[in-house]
């Protein structure tokens, strides 16, 4: 670890604590060269990937536009918070585990709708009519009666 007040690239780890969560680790180290002393920090760094547009651009993923989406087709529907929270960490564990680096809005957009699907029906039809935008009434008829099923 590089010095910030010489920077000399030997440092010694003198103490090291977990956070109380566990998911950062705090060292303090001494400079060998100027003897300062300094803290560090080390967590996981996970990075979702980047959402590709239907146009092809690319932003970053966005949890709270996916929240807002979701709870726009719960609206009045009789799902707790809790199990929103519980739908959109499932989506990101997801997405971290599949290692890609971009991820379509199609691809985004089916892991809503699964979860969705066990959540609440209603909310599953309200969200899948507007994402997969039907051509005719015979495939949105078709849709409700799967999840009828």
């Amino acid at each position: 670890m590089k010095c910030p007040f010489c920077g000399h690239l030997e440092t010694q780890v003198v103490e090291t604590r977990e956070s109380d969560e566990n998911d950062v680790i705090r060292r303090r180290r001494r400079c060998n060269s100027c003897d300062q002393r300094f803290t560090t920090y080390e967590r996981a760094e996970l990075a979702l990937p980047q959402v590709v547009k239907k146009d092809g651009s690319r932003t970053e993923f966005d949890s709270s536009k996916l929240r807002a989406s979701m709870e726009l087709a719960l609206r009045k529907r009789p799902v707790g918070i809790e199990k929103v929270d519980g739908a959109l960490q499932r989506i990101e564990r997801v997405l971290l585990a599949s290692g890609l680096r971009e991820v379509s809005t199609a691809k985004l957009g089916e892991l809503v709708m699964k979860e969705l699907k066990k959540l609440d029906g209603v909310a599953y039809v309200r969200f899948a009519s507007v994402y997969r935008s039907f051509e005719d009434i015979e495939e949105f008829k078709a849709l409700v009666d799967r999840v009828k099923q």
